[in-house]
């Protein structure tokens, strides 16, 4: 293997435990975690604005991660009203997430590195002087609009979810204070 293609042996196998992680959270009652969930709305955040600045380089790498962002944050939307809220009397307060929606960020997600990852073996590809040995390697997973667009699908997927979860999950338990009294 050539020397600039073992750094995947360290990362692909990151990404698979990544994507397992992720589409077990898809599937089944998840509890309302208010300081993760904060701090998941944080880190993407940052994520995103760090994204931006790709635009300070290339216009159509920021107008990929805006676009995804906007879609993503209008699937969120979707996706809090197609998610149901449970009780539970071990978790406690707990929502189902559409798991259909979530099916289908990870498709998108896993099929893009897919592709940006066979472009990248392929000695013919689009960019395939750029990742030569010593070549800058930046080129070859951020230099797409469509992969920063799907990367902001899912930023601004889980902002708007996750935000809209916290609000739900706020209105719940004022509900619930104001029927007990």
């Amino acid at each position: 293997m050539p020397a600039h293609l073992t750094q995947y042996l360290i990362m692909v196998p990151l990404l698979a435990w990544m994507v397992w992680r992720r589409v077990s959270r898809q599937f089944g009652r998840q509890p309302i975690r208010r300081k993760r969930m904060t701090a998941r709305i944080v880190m993407f955040a940052a994520i995103g604005g760090l994204l931006m600045l790709g635009g300070l380089h290339d216009i159509r790498l920021a107008e990929g991660v805006l676009g995804g962002a906007i879609l993503g944050a209008a699937l969120g939307l979707v996706g809090l009203r197609l998610t149901r809220f449970e009780t539970d009397p071990v978790k406690g307060d707990c929502y189902v997430p559409n798991p259909w929606i979530g099916a289908l960020l990870t498709a998108l997600l896993l099929g893009r590195l897919a592709w940006r990852f066979m472009a990248m073996l392929a000695p013919h590809g689009q960019h395939a002087d750029a990742f030569a040995p010593g070549a800058d390697m930046q080129m070859g997973y951020q230099a797409s609009p469509l992969t920063m667009l799907v990367v902001g699908l899912l930023v601004g997927y889980y902002i708007a979810y996750y935000a809209g979860l916290l609000v739900h999950h706020r209105r719940y338990q004022q509900s619930r204070v104001s029927e007990a009294a």
